[in-house]
């Protein structure tokens, strides 16, 4: 069996990673399933294709909704079974009147940090307008949140758990197009995907902004291929399909975009 050092060897996220495997650890010696703080896309990747390494544990991960960004994974030993419901979220309303003083997503997100909490321990922030916002949350924070969560902005607020029912999410909006190149370079792709020119993308992936499968890229050259994901941040995401050799040996590329 791998060593823990082996396992952590070149990690991006080696302290998320370190508290994963501590979280195996646990689910192995309690029988019981033990989930993680949320984790981002990049740290949710990395952490799925560590436990992948791990024979007698497997993992589950929801964020509340199919489309949630950040996940908590639910570690269990590997002959048991849960559901994704069985991962413990909570719903929380925050309730105010935006409508002269419009609140952002980095509004309610650092209200929210403001009374004390660290960021893995909340999920995605979903904006409901004037009307304010609602946001998925570890359950032991309730309590918390309700006494200490009381303005945004300059609005002040209510908050207190709802139903999984009156969740707000909007489905996703997707955008197909077909692009032909001459390469599969990286640059080449993710220009014609999100609709830049290639030396503003090759900025961008020289940044270290740009992400294949979530992990960072910063070689322009670098090939794509069929069922990749190309993630920008605060650019959106971008899958690659099919991809075809035409008769004049270009290819030809269908992308799917996520705004």
């Amino acid at each position: 069996m791998l060593s823990r050092e082996d396992l952590l060897k070149n990690a991006e996220h080696r302290e998320t990673l370190a508290r994963v495997l501590d979280a195996a650890d646990r689910a192995l010696k309690t029988w019981e399933m033990i989930p993680t703080d949320f984790l981002s896309p990049p740290e949710l990747a990395e952490s799925q294709s560590l436990l992948q390494r791990l024979t007698e544990v497997t993992a589950i991960a929801t964020g509340g909704y199919p489309q949630a960004e950040r996940q908590r994974l639910g570690i269990f030993r590997a002959e048991l079974s849960f559901e994704a419901s069985a991962v413990p979220l909570v719903l929380l309303e925050i309730v105010g009147n935006f409508l002269f003083d419009p609140a952002s997503h980095r509004d309610f997100l650092g209200a929210l940090l403001g009374t004390g909490l660290v960021r893995n321990k909340v999920g995605d922030l979903i904006l409901l307008g004037d009307r304010g916002a609602q946001a998925i949350v570890v359950p032991e924070l309730v309590e918390f949140l309700e006494l200490q969560l009381t303005q945004v902005r300059s609005v002040p607020v209510k908050t207190r758990p709802i139903d999984w029912s009156e969740l707000r999410v909007r489905p996703p909006q997707t955008k197909a197009l077909t692009t032909v190149e001459a390469s599969l370079r990286l640059d080449a792709i993710a220009s014609a995907g999100f609709g830049m020119s290639r030396s503003k993308m090759a900025d961008l992936i020289n940044g270290g902004d740009v992400r294949i499968n979530w992990k960072t890229v910063t070689q322009s050259s670098a090939l794509v291929k069929s069922g990749d994901l190309i993630a920008i941040r605060g650019k959106g995401r971008l899958t690659v399909g099919a991809v075809a050799v035409t008769k004049k040996e270009r290819y030809r590329v269908e992308l799917t975009r996520s705004i």
